[in-house]
Order: structure tokens, then C-alpha cells, then sequence
């Protein structure tokens, strides 16, 4: 393990503030990143004070004013050879991010691929930051839209993917010309500053100006609204709570700033009677129970027919039996369920099965934690199958736990608006073999959720397609498709290149 922090450049205590490859000098509190598997010290962090964010923002100003009128695909060369630094470093940063954040290793080296995918995307981006041409009602003018870099971006993101959305938003934002200023968890921190320094080499070597990438780790109580209500950072790109999101997107939008929001999920499968219930159960148990349950796309509740419900019950409890023997250590290879983040989430997780059997409830496995008289094993719980209804109002939330609520329906307009009846609209999902529930499920009256899947699950997204959700989830689109448009202004041009001055609308105004 200490040769992973050695080979990643962290040491016992680390600055916490850098604007690409130099690391300013910090004086704030100590940051102590305690490992969610046993408990223990990882390293720790010399958290940033606002003077060192002034001159982090400062150099973002001026940086901006240079990054931006370097030519795209010079910008996307830049981010192909990050990917390149990635690759080189994959073992190592997808150990630190199960060995801080508690996710299994193959997990944590599923999130470093997600950032080499990315970074792959982004390079293809960068030629291709297209507006269109428009034919103009006026004789001999042209008119065409095209996109240009927008400024600074703000970068807040969850200890549930500690370095992943990063990639996702600061890749695009580079190619776009944006500069970005990131804030990631105070509970993972030490992931943030390994990316730092794997992606240093890149920035050195290619003279990338000091300010392209930035990183800030404070508190709260040193980087909370003050942050957010910068009118120097034009977006915020914010991973968390919707109660958190909420607030946030108040105060940027008290100043008309822009934001992407990717807030909470509350995700559901249905499963149809005909549907293979091989491939539904696999998806299912993955979804629920991977990360601990603490992916915003996990899958939380399933709606399934009543004319399958006791089979699909009884073959997850047989499922969810094999899963519970292999809770354990995220480092080894035969874990599927590592810990929760904290003593807290635990406790979230308890309440949560209290409340719901208040509510009426019924507890078919799991449920439990283990015994916190042994530390090592204080954040581990067993992951629970819990009859519901849907109208429980513990349902209506998002436990960033391993719960999930089986629910029954009988046909597939009740099931659809199952799946719509909570606050959230992240991920959703159907399995079945009938193409007239498929199409139905993904029609304007199927699905409100941002993603809606036919025979796959509602966790583990491409970085492909745009990833953002409706209602609650905040309605923002980060990473792939036409997402960039997000980073960048708009601007409509129309030139004249006649000898005469016509009006649109065909106004006459003579003097």
C-alpha cells in the first residue's frame, strides 16, 4: 500500500491547493483521510485558506485569457496525452480509489477507465465544436451560430466517484477552452491530488500555462457558498444531495450564473413477466448492491409484475445470500461489497430500515451492520431486501445505501407511473421481451427520467450519452453527447456582405 502513495506522489501531509503542476503553500486545517475499510490514517491534507483560493482564482483569470485562443485540437492533444498518463497509472489510482473512497477494486479500476474513455471522447470533441449555418431572410447576408469557450469552471464533486466526474467535466471544459477550478470531497482528497500529479508531467511537457487545471481542497467553512457565489466562475458543475444541489443552484442563480446539477436518484427497475429474469437479476443485484449503494444511478427500487413477483423474490434472496458472504476488505479479489463511507451513512442506512418498517414494511434478508465493538469493521452493513409500497415516504427518498424496495404492479401504465411517482428522475429501467411495453416505457409518457434503459440496469452508464437527470436531479447534462454546449456561449452571427442596410422583418425606417 505504501508503495501505491509513493508511485502517486503522496506523502505523509500534503498540500491542498495546486494550479496544475506547482503546489501553492496551504496553512489551513489538517485534513486526516481515514480509510472507510478499517478505519485506519491513509495520509493527510494541509487544507487550502482563502488566500490561496484568491490566487488560484487569480491565475485562472489569466489563464483563461491564454488557454482559450489555443486551437481546439491543440487543447484535445493536451487531453489525449492525460488519457495517455491514465493508462500508465490505472493500477495505481483505481487501488487508491477503493483503498479511500471503499468501492471494490475492480470497481476503482472501472472509474480510472471511465476517465481514459473520456479523455478518448474529448480528443474527438475537440474537432468537432461545430455550430450551423443559417439561410437568411435578407439578401446577400449569412447567418451561422458557433460556440466559444465560456470562462472559468467550477468543479464540485462526491466521494462516490472521487475522480471519474472530474474527468468527465475537466476534459470537456479543456477542449472547450475552459479553465476549472476543483473542490472534490473533503472525504476523499487524496485521490484529487494523485490526479494532480499524473497529470502533471503532461502539463509540463506540453507548456499547458499554470491555471488550466486547478485543485482546491477546504471545508465548508473556509469553500461553502462563498464558493458557488463567485461572480468570477460563470458554471458550476455540482455532484451531490438534491437539499445540497437546491441551495447551491439558489445562490448561483441569485447572480444568473450557469449550472450542472447531478443530484439525487431514486432509481427503479420493472420487471415484466416476460422478461429474462437471468439478465434482470444479475442487473438488479449489481445495481443495488455495487458501490455499497452509493452510486447515484443504484438501483433502488424494483417494480415487478405480480404474476412473477414471489419467483423474482426468492431467486434475489438466493442472490443476495451469496453477496452477504462476500462483504468484506474492497482490496481483495473476492469481495462484491465493501464498506459505507462513514459511521454516519451507516447510521442513514439503520434508520432507514427502522423507518420502513414503521411504515409496514417487511424485511426479507439483510438490513444489519456489523458489530462496531471491532472498528476494522465499523462502516460494513448487509444489504436489504425490503417489501414496500411506494408511497412510503422513506421510499419517496434516496438512502445512499444498500436498499432496496420491492414493489408489486399489474399492468404497465401502473408500473410506469411507479417508476415516475418520486421526486427524482435520474435512471430507470424495464426488462422485457415485449416491444410494445419497451417502446412504451421510452415514449412522452413513459419513463421521466434522464436515462431510461430497455434490458440493462440503471447503473454503469457509458460515457457516451449525456448523463443528467429531470425533476429533483437537477435537469443538468454532463460528459458526452452534445453536452459540451454546456461549457461554451452561444453566439448568433449575421453578416451582411450587400452594398445596402435592409431591416429583418422587412422594416422600413427612413430619416
Amino acid at each position: 500500500m505504501e508503495n501505491v502513495l509513493k508511485r502517486l506522489g503522496i506523502g505523509p501531509m500534503n498540500p491542498g491547493a495546486s494550479t496544475g503542476v506547482q503546489w501553492l503553500t496551504t496553512r489551513g486545517k489538517e485534513n486526516h483521510s481515514l480509510s472507510p475499510i478499517n478505519n485506519k490514517l491513509i495520509a493527510s491534507v494541509q487544507s487550502a485558506t482563502l488566500d490561496n483560493y484568491e490566487t488560484i482564482l487569480k491565475k485562472a483569470e489569466e489563464t483563461f485569457k491564454v488557454w482559450r485562443e489555443v486551437p481546439a485540437p491543440k487543447r484535445g492533444e493536451v487531453v489525449r496525452l492525460i488519457g495517455n498518463a491514465l493508462r500508465e497509472n490505472k493500477e495505481d489510482l483505481g487501488y487508491l480509489v477503493s483503498w479511500e473512497m471503499g468501492k471494490i477494486y475492480q470497481e476503482g479500476l472501472g472509474e480510472v477507465q471511465e476517465m481514459i474513455d473520456i479523455c478518448d471522447f474529448a480528443v474527438g470533441q475537440s474537432r468537432l465544436l461545430n455550430g450551423f449555418t443559417m439561410h437568411s431572410e435578407r439578401k446577400q447576408h449569412r447567418m451561422y451560430d458557433q460556440y466559444q469557450p465560456l470562462g472559468i469552471v467550477g468543479l464540485i464533486t462526491s466521494f462516490n466517484f472521487p475522480v471519474a466526474v472530474w474527468a468527465w467535466n475537466a476534459m470537456i471544459a479543456a477542449v472547450c477552452g475552459d479553465v476549472v477550478v476543483w473542490k472534490p470531497s473533503s472525504k476523499t482528497p487524496l485521490t484529487a491530488i494523485a490526479v494532480h500529479n499524473i497529470i502533471a508531467d503532461v502539463l509540463k511537457k506540453n507548456d499547458v500555462p499554470e491555471g488550466v487545471f486547478n485543485l482546491v481542497i477546504a471545508g465548508s467553512d473556509v469553500l461553502g457558498d462563498n464558493f458557488v457565489a463567485d461572480r468570477r466562475i460563470p458554471l458550476f458543475s455540482i455532484t451531490g444531495s438534491t437539499a445540497v444541489g437546491k441551495k447551491l443552484a439558489g445562490i448561483i442563480g441569485a447572480r444568473l450564473g450557469r449550472t450542472i446539477l447531478e443530484l439525487g436518484g431514486n432509481n427503479a427497475v420493472i420487471i415484466a413477466p416476460t422478461a429474462n429474469l437471468e439478465m434482470a437479476i444479475k442487473s438488479v443485484v449489481f445495481g443495488a448492491v455495487g458501490t455499497a449503494g452509493q452510486r447515484c444511478t443504484s438501483t433502488r427500487r424494483i417494480i415487478v409484475h405480480e404474476s412473477i413477483y414471489d419467483q423474482v423474490v426468492e431467486k434475489l434472496k438466493i442472490a443476495y445470500k451469496s453477496v452477504a458472504e462476500k462483504i468484506g476488505n474492497p482490496l481483495k479479489e473476492e469481495t462484491l461489497v465493501g464498506p459505507l463511507i462513514s459511521e454516519h451513512a451507516v447510521n442513514d442506512f439503520l434508520n432507514a430500515i427502522k423507518k420502513v418498517k414503521e411504515e409496514g414494511g417487511k424485511v426479507l434478508f439483510g438490513g444489519t451492520s456489523y458489530d462496531c465493538e471491532n472498528r476494522d469493521f465499523c462502516h460494513y452493513v448487509v444489504p436489504a431486501l425490503v417489501e414496500a409500497e411506494n408511497h412510503y415516504e422513506i421510499v419517496q427518498e434516496e438512502t445512499f445505501a444498500p436498499i432496496l424496495y420491492i414493489i408489486k404492479y399489474k399492468t404497465i401504465e401502473e408500473a410506469i407511473a411507479l417508476n415516475n411517482g418520486v421526486p427524482q428522475g435520474l435512471s430507470s429501467s424495464i426488462f422485457t421481451e415485449n416491444i410494445r411495453e419497451s417502446e412504451l416505457f421510452l415514449s412522452e409518457t413513459g419513463s421521466d427520467c434522464g436515462i431510461a434503459n430497455v434490458n440493462i440496469g440503471t447503473s454503469g452508464a457509458e460515457i457516451g450519452g449525456a448523463f443528467g437527470g429531470e425533476k429533483d436531479t437537477g435537469g443538468g447534462r454532463e460528459s458526452g453527447s452534445d453536452s459540451w454546449k454546456s461549457y461554451m456561449r452561444r453566439q448568433t452571427n449575421t453578416i451582411n456582405y450587400s452594398t445596402e442596410l435592409p431591416l429583418a422583418q422587412g422594416i422600413q425606417f427612413g430619416f
